[in-house]
């Protein structure tokens, strides 16, 4: 561009305007043209091409600070967000949420203080620590405060506060040190006032559950004493008549109608208490190696005067081999005896059978029994109902046969709580088979008593002190001890007969235990201390109405040695006067 120039300036000014085209003189021209123009060509591209460079990093900045300006505006924006849904999720909370720094300034208070307390966030962050917490709670927060770690796990307390208005309310607050060094303590806190006052509710509701549960022991206790106490009586009373040989036919059978009213009695007593505790207290059960056959044959023993007088057979059938088992024994006979009395009840002639059988598998053993009657049978839409409590086929059989339809009841839980099965099969008008099955551990033969009863006879001369303040369960006594050579000395109550065991020596004692004056435990408590020098004994039974489980422990307890529960069986109160006659321990 330069040398076109050049060129372009020495042809006008020589040929043009000079006249003069012998001046023209271009290759001339052209060298110091290109002389002239090259360093400058080059000092011009230089500069070209650092423009260019200064465009280049100009417009580079320029985006540079376009897109750093944008990352801000959304940065700025998402700040926004996260601060707008911050401020919303704070001014929302139905908890309250704080945080104290290390000297236990509040620094941030969520606006939800106000919904729980009624203060302000800015009155609460000007509030003294104590003033919405009593002195001793205020103590027991710091002691969890003071056990954080940074970054460990949260405690909570309970505590009671007091809102603004002076009202109580409960708070649950949750503490934490925070990991990040700052030692900044977070506090969230929620209102659990109305789960406080249902708890309370529900305490309440225990407590009274309770009082009921025992004003209904109480009641049992008190109606079982005052049942049990007069069939005392007639129970016994019938029953030495009856065996006295001074009664003619139709007296001696009359006796025995007695007898047999007053036994039925007896038995819906038992009936009743037994299943009254059970819904009390449930069931334990206290297993012991046993034999089921004798178990069986026992409990065929005693119905089988009651089966004879109605011209019924009482048959035992038994596998080859039963094989010992680990169960509570006398629930079991408990269960079959309830079967065998339905089935001597509901069965008019015929025969009742029970039969055992057993599988063993390995150490353990499944033992099936049957009490097979040929009775009056249970129709089908009545069998389901018939192990419900107070239930019984239907309201004619109830009516024509009695009962209280606790017994079948009180199987089934005995029966399920071993984690067994029950049930019963029948056709109406033929009989029924009522069987349970349970499962338990193969044992040993259990033991066999080591001691052995002579039977009392009328030579025996024990002398015996009877404790106790009706005097017609004295007389009953006297006439049932008696004519065995037991020499009976009376006491009207516990004062009487601590005085009597102070001047006199027996072999054994008879002890009521609920007496006027001084009842049967204080009364054995000091007979206990009289004799505590004298390094023996005398054997004391409690011979009481008194026969709930908690009861017979506290006679134990009281330093009795054994227990007669009334009505009083003759033949049970001679197997004891004759096991506990003669005998002493140490004291």
């Amino acid at each position: 561009m330069i040398v076109g120039a050049a060129l372009a300036a020495d042809y006008v000014l020589n040929v043009l305007i000079r006249g003069a085209p012998s001046d023209f003189t271009p290759a001339t021209t052209v060298i110091i043209a290109s002389i002239v123009a090259s360093p400058l060509t080059y000092w011009l591209t230089g500069q070209r091409l650092h423009l260019e460079e200064l465009r280049d990093a100009l417009s580079a900045s320029l985006q540079s600070k376009q897109k750093a300006v944008e990352e801000a505006e959304e940065a700025l924006a998402k700040y926004r967000e996260v601060d707008r849904l911050y401020h919303l999720l704070g001014d929302n909370l139905t908890d309250h949420v704080a945080l104290w720094s290390p000297k236990g300034e509040r620094l941030y208070s969520s606006p939800s203080i106000e919904r729980i307390s009624g203060y302000s966030a800015e009155e609460f962050l000007n509030l003294p620590p104590t003033a919405m917490v009593s002195g001793p709670d205020f103590k027991r927060v710091q002691n969890v405060i003071r056990g954080l770690t940074p970054g460990g796990p949260p405690a909570s307390v309970d505590y009671e506060c007091f809102r603004k208005d002076g009202s109580v309310m409960w708070l649950e607050s949750s503490y934490s040190r925070l990991g990040d060094g700052s030692g900044i303590l977070l506090v969230t806190s929620r209102d659990i006032t109305e789960r406080k006052r249902l708890e309370l509710d529900i305490a309440k509701a225990l407590e009274l559950a309770e009082a009921a549960s025992a004003a209904k022991s109480d009641f049992l206790a008190n109606m079982t004493h005052e049942l049990r106490t007069p069939l005392t009586a007639i129970i016994g009373f019938a029953e030495v008549l009856r065996r006295s040989g001074r009664l003619d036919e139709t007296a001696a059978r009359q006796a025995g109608h007695i007898l047999d009213a007053s036994n039925t009695l007896l038995s819906v007593v038992n009936d009743v208490l037994d299943f009254s505790r059970l819904e009390a207290a449930g069931l334990e059960l206290d297993p012991a190696p046993f034999d089921p056959a004798a178990m069986a044959s026992s409990c065929a023993t005693l119905v089988e005067e009651r089966a004879g007088a109605k011209g019924l057979a009482v048959v035992v059938e038994t596998a080859e081999a039963i094989a010992p088992m680990n169960l509570d024994g006398s629930r079991l006979s408990q269960v079959l005896l309830n079967f065998l009395s339905n089935a001597v009840k509901f069965t008019a002639r015929g025969a009742i059978t029970v039969r055992l059988s057993q599988v063993v598998e390995g150490d353990q053993a499944v033992l099936r029994g049957e009490v097979i009657d040929t009775g009056i049978g249970i129709a089908p839409e009545n069998r389901e109902a018939i192990f419900d409590r107070f239930s019984q086929a239907d309201a004619a059989v109830s009516r024509r046969f009695g009962g209280t339809g606790l017994g079948l009841a009180i199987s089934r839980r005995i029966i399920e709580h071993m984690g067994g099965r029950i049930g019963v099969d029948s056709v109406e008008g033929e009989g029924s088979t009522f069987w349970f099955e349970v499962r338990g551990p193969v044992a040993d033969a259990p033991s066999a008593p080591t001691d052995i009863v002579e039977p009392l006879n009328a030579e025996s001369g024990v002398r015996l002190l009877l404790v106790e303040d009706n005097a017609v369960n004295r007389e009953l006594v006297r006439a049932m001890l008696e004519p065995f050579g037991v020499v009976v000395e009376t006491a009207n109550d516990g004062v009487a007969g601590v005085e009597a065991m102070r001047q006199g020596e027996f072999d054994l004692v008879l002890m009521d235990v609920q007496m006027p004056v001084k009842d049967g435990l204080t009364a054995t408590r000091e007979i206990r201390a009289l004799e505590g020098a004298r390094g023996a004994a005398t054997p004391i039974i409690a011979m009481t109405a008194n026969v709930l489980p908690e009861q017979v422990a506290n006679c134990l307890a009281a330093g009795m040695d054994d227990h007669l529960g009334k009505p009083i069986s003759p033949s049970k109160l001679l197997e004891a006067v004759a096991r506990w006659s003669g005998r002493s321990h140490a004291a």
